[in-house]
């Protein structure tokens, strides 16, 4: 039957769409895998065509209600919109189904191309295609400042913010949890004193159309399963918890606090826990950690890695699944004899540890959400921590570019090469609005061209 009254008041509303059962959500969230492609943006706006408009399992009202939530969270707020969306659909299988599907396709392909970069890199045909998108990528993560700073940073207050991070980083080498927490700090008090100052633009807030009767619709009851207990929150916590701490435990057990695996278990459990505006924002971290720190690799793989996580579906934190790869391949964790098994040990460990808290978040979260149906009140520490993001995020831009530009250092030669396909690719996104595969797809043969054919 048409609810009257639904939101929707100029066009006729169909019937809801039948029961969904949860294997042919199964295969859509598999199919959602392989072509999540563009970055957070792209793979929401995907779920929204496909889930919103066209199947209809969800109201836009629903699905931006629970965007809000995963917008607030640390991780990556795509893969924890699908968690969410096949939680509420088929219960806890569904929800790790959806987040799952979301991220192996992207893990097993990073896996086959970490390896084929470590093993052949130095080929003239792998060499030159890298050549070309090491500049892509400085152009790239150039916009990302520009696409995040110009949304976040509505007034001097939040523009100081973004300044004072960047000096943090970039002068003071300061680590990237303590200008969260600083960032976070500085939003939560003047959230109180200047409310007007730390307002976000969102655009999550409001949901003014519809596409017909859904079948999670505005008005439809809360499943049992999402509805709100401490018994239930205590046991997702209870059973998360042991599946973080086994693992590590045995880790630690089998190997020592110091192994190499053992601290990409902790230190990736950390980056999960800050990734606070995107995977653009965590990378400094990941970066001082696993190339300043742990040299699990170099600033120029770190690039690479980068690259290869744009050009591959599923979230760009699965950047990390490189790191990984090339950390456990470089230190040879398992001998010389397993360089491969170590790679890909490493790489699947680093994930687990990576998205294990997401979906600790959406279970223990989501019942809350849902039985509130309220707007989120966390806007302002949000806010001031995504202005500090544009400064982190700006920093990074300037690493790129010097270790792209001056391979050997300033005292080294500039690479003008380099530098021209870089601005061939800062225009080609700013002025031509070029998607970042074309993009990338279009310097790597430049890059191969200049460096093996002429």
């Amino acid at each position: 039957m048409i609810n009257q009254a639904s939101t929707a008041t100029s066009e006729t509303l169909v019937a809801a769409p039948a029961e969904v059962s949860f294997w042919q959500a199964f295969r859509f969230w598999l199919k959602l895998g392989f072509i999540s492609f563009g970055g957070p943006a792209g793979q929401i706006s995907i779920m929204h065509q496909e889930l919103v408009e066209r199947r209809r399992w969800i109201s836009e009202r629903r699905f931006l209600h629970a965007l809000n939530y995963c917008m607030v969270l640390p991780g990556p707020e795509a893969q924890q919109l699908a968690t969410y969306i096949g939680w509420l659909m088929h219960q806890t299988w569904g929800g790790i189904v959806a987040g799952g599907l979301f991220v192996l396709p992207s893990l097993f392909i990073l896996i086959g191309l970490s390896w084929i970069y470590i093993a052949f890199g130095e080929m003239p045909l792998v060499a030159g295609l890298f050549y070309g998108i090491k500049p892509a990528v400085t152009a790239i993560v150039v916009q990302a400042a520009h696409r995040i700073g110009s949304r976040a940073l509505k007034n001097n207050v939040l523009w100081a913010i973004a300044a004072a991070s960047f000096v943090a980083i970039f002068a003071l080498n300061l680590p990237f949890p303590a200008i969260v927490a600083a960032a976070a700090t500085i939003g939560y008090f003047g959230g109180r004193i200047a409310p007007a100052k730390f307002k976000t633009g969102g655009g999550h807030d409001q949901a003014d159309q519809s596409f017909g009767r859904a079948l999670i619709d505005d008005d439809t009851p809360t499943p049992a399963h999402a509805l709100f207990s401490w018994a239930h929150l205590l046991q997702v916590a209870g059973v998360g918890g042991l599946l973080w701490l086994v693992p590590m435990g045995m880790l630690a057990a089998s190997y020592g606090w110091d192994h190499t695996l053992t601290q990409m278990g902790w230190f990736f459990t950390k980056a999960a826990l800050l990734t606070f505006g995107g995977a653009y924002a965590v990378l400094p971290y990941v970066y001082q950690g696993a190339v300043g720190h742990y040299n699990w690799l170099t600033p120029t793989q770190m690039i690479d890695g980068l690259a290869l996580g744009e050009t591959t579906p599923g979230p760009l934190i699965m950047v990390v699944t490189f790191v990984g790869f090339i950390g456990g391949y470089v230190k040879a964790v398992f001998g010389p004899d397993s360089l491969f098994l170590a790679g890909a040990v490493a790489a699947m460990l680093v994930t687990w540890f990576t998205f294990l808290p997401s979906f600790i978040f959406i279970l223990t979260g989501g019942p809350f959400i849902e039985t509130t149906h309220n707007h989120l009140k966390f806007t302002a520490p949000l806010t001031a921590i995504t202005a500090a993001v544009v400064g982190v995020i700006l920093n990074l831009a300037l690493f790129f570019s010097y270790h792209v530009l001056w391979p050997k250092g300033f005292a080294g030669a500039f690479e003008w090469g380099a530098a021209v396909i870089a601005l061939g690719a800062a225009i080609a996104l700013f002025r031509f609005k070029m998607n970042v595969i074309q993009v990338i797809g279009l310097c790597a043969v430049i890059g191969f061209v200049m460096k093996t054919l002429l």
